[in-house]
């Protein structure tokens, strides 16, 4: 009984295994960011003194980033956002790592897969 087709296969099993792994921290994250922005963000208004908004700035925060430096620039961001604060554009940084946003925003580091 053949359980994989192919001489490589187990390997890309394993480096499947590897991308998911490497990417479940930082896609938990922008679910979380996700269901904030559809259920509680809605019952605030637009209260946000800078474009994007806090959940918009940290969704692209983590997906550009990650979670070692998306959680420390959307923690200053929103510490930043407050009634004495002027506001105004404040847009992340391009990464320069292959990373792929797939249509609900959640990252692949695979840069062969395209996005869906």
């Amino acid at each position: 009984m053949e359980r994989f087709s192919g001489s490589g296969s187990k390997a890309s099993i394993k480096l499947k295994a590897l991308y998911f792994l490497r990417t479940f921290p930082r896609n938990f994250l922008i679910a979380f960011i996700l269901v904030w922005r559809k259920l509680i963000s809605p019952l605030y208004g637009d209260v946000c003194r800078y474009y994007p908004s806090c959940s918009g700035y940290g969704l692209h925060a983590l997906q550009q980033h990650g979670v070692l430096k998306g959680v420390p620039m959307t923690v200053w961001r929103i510490l930043r956002c407050n009634p004495w604060s002027q506001g105004g554009v404040d847009e992340v940084k391009i990464s320069k790592s292959p990373i792929v946003v797939r249509k609900l925003g959640f990252v692949s580091l695979n840069p062969d897969e395209k996005k869906r």
